[in-house]
């Protein structure tokens, strides 16, 4: 990467982490991660528990130090300085606000400590109120306030000194469905308006999806795939992404014929269908194929190349999920979004066709 690039974000180079666990031997977090996250970016990190997503987190905001490797911000390296050194501020899980301060001297608790001017500390304060939507609320003790409130509150705090970037380590899951859907648009808005870029960490997919510019995909303190929300659901990179952002159909079949892009894929049904093939892959032999339930198509079962039976439909309002099974004894699902006059009915053990439109199916790597 060359260095103009290196100087316009952070760049995590070849970055390992090492715990050494008293009668249990080494544990390694991390293994050889090199990201670079764009200014002005929404970035998240996402994967299972226990992936080394929080870890990562936390060796940017100085609370860990790499094993080996270097993280650098503009250009500069910040492996090595305090947490208090660098232009990064945090937003943790549980918020860390202060019960018996109110709304507003939360938010100039950090400017006090920076020992800014009076007169900056008031102008920041009121701007972060207006940028939160809590200017009503100011005066009131934290302790007094919603859980979406606090949220808002700690966003704002940390905020106020205008880091170069904020880490969020999980700060949606305490809040109820309604409220985490309502707070993801206001992270996504609050990051536009700021132009600050954010990292941001999470176990939820659709909070990935939802707000990121890019995401990175984590697994056993590896980094399997980094690209758009869009990339990484269309076109996963290997099975462990494929089945963890989303619900996923997996086939196997084998390839009949290849070109750049695209292959002629034979199911073990005996049906021919054609699929996507990853940048720079050569399918051949046998083959994972991956296609996602809103892709697939239930059709009319004596016309159709891939036929199966109905197991369980499950019903979601704005859609269905219908679970079936394959002649090769393969289960499949098919989502289809309910459209009044238009509605699908299907009962358990009833024979279908299932069409799998070209170029909806993904060959996968490994």
């Amino acid at each position: 990467m060359s260095s103009v690039v290196a100087k316009a974000g952070l760049e995590i180079r070849n970055v390992g982490k090492l715990f050494t666990q008293p009668g249990k031997g080494d544990f390694r977090a991390l293994d050889d991660v090199s990201l670079f996250i764009k200014p002005n970016e929404f970035f998240t990190l996402l994967g299972p528990s226990g992936c080394g997503k929080t870890t990562l987190l936390r060796m940017i905001a100085g609370f860990e130090y790499p094993t080996e490797g270097e993280i650098r911000l503009n250009g500069d390296e910040i492996s090595d300085l305090p947490p208090y050194q660098r232009p990064i501020n945090t937003v943790f899980q549980n918020y860390a606000l202060f019960p018996h301060l109110t709304v507003d001297q939360n938010i100039a608790f950090g400017l006090e400590m920076l020992r800014r001017p009076k007169g900056e500390i008031d102008k920041t304060v009121d701007e972060m109120l207006r940028l939160v939507k809590m200017t009503e609320m100011r005066g009131r003790k934290t302790s007094q306030i919603s859980g979406g409130q606090q949220q808002r509150v700690a966003l704002a705090r940390a905020l106020a000194p205008h880091p170069k970037v904020l880490l969020l380590d999980e700060p949606l899951s305490a809040l109820d469905l309604k409220l985490r859907k309502e707070m993801q648009i206001e992270l996504k808005r609050l990051q536009h308006e700021t132009g600050i870029t954010f990292v941001f960490v999470t176990h939820d997919q659709e909070e990935a999806l939802t707000m990121s510019d890019r995401i990175a995909v984590m697994s056993a303190g590896k980094v399997l795939q980094v690209g758009s929300p869009r990339d990484i659901y269309d076109h996963p990179a290997n099975r462990f992404v494929a089945n963890f952002i989303g619900e996923t159909n997996f086939l196997t079949g084998t390839v009949l014929s290849a070109a750049p892009g695209r292959a002629d894929i034979k199911l073990g049904t005996g049906a021919v269908i054609a699929a996507g093939v990853p940048d720079g892959m050569t399918p051949a032999g046998e083959v994972t194929v991956v296609v996602r339930p809103e892709h697939a198509v239930i059709t009319d079962p004596e016309t159709a190349a891939v036929k199966g039976t109905v197991d369980t439909v499950v019903y979601f309002g704005t859609d269905t999920h219908y679970h079936l099974k394959l002649d090769s004894g393969a289960p499949f699902t098919v989502r289809q979004q309910n459209r009044r006059g238009r509605e699908v009915h299907l009962a358990a053990g009833q024979p279908v066709g299932i069409d799998i439109p070209g170029g909806v199916a993904q060959v996968l790597r490994d």
